[in-house]
């Protein structure tokens, strides 16, 4: 069991460096929820499953939701913006 647990720990450290020093937006999104997971299966091991029922569900679930839809509302915004200066001089 320890070393299993050595392992999860392991990972949640590689998580939470890559997804500081990575640019992608999305992949981010999608490591940050990796390290919600972990972190509610070690909340089970830890044999305290409140902890990790509301880990599963605040941090894996609503909060990667919440991320995911920002992201698509930033997008869109990008995508709705007036063209620059110079793309109206070139039209």
């Amino acid at each position: 069991m320890q070393v299993i647990m050595m392992l999860l720990l392991g990972f949640l450290v590689v998580c939470a460096v890559t997804v500081s020093f990575h640019r992608g937006m999305l992949n981010s999104i999608l490591i940050f929820t990796a390290y919600s997971v972990v972190m509610s299966i070690i909340w089970m091991i830890l044999e305290s499953p409140d902890l990790a029922i509301t880990e599963a569900a605040v941090g894996a679930g609503v909060t990667s939701i919440l991320f995911f839809v920002t992201l698509k509302r930033i997008k869109n915004i990008d995508a709705g913006q007036e063209p620059d200066d110079e793309e109206k001089k070139n039209d």
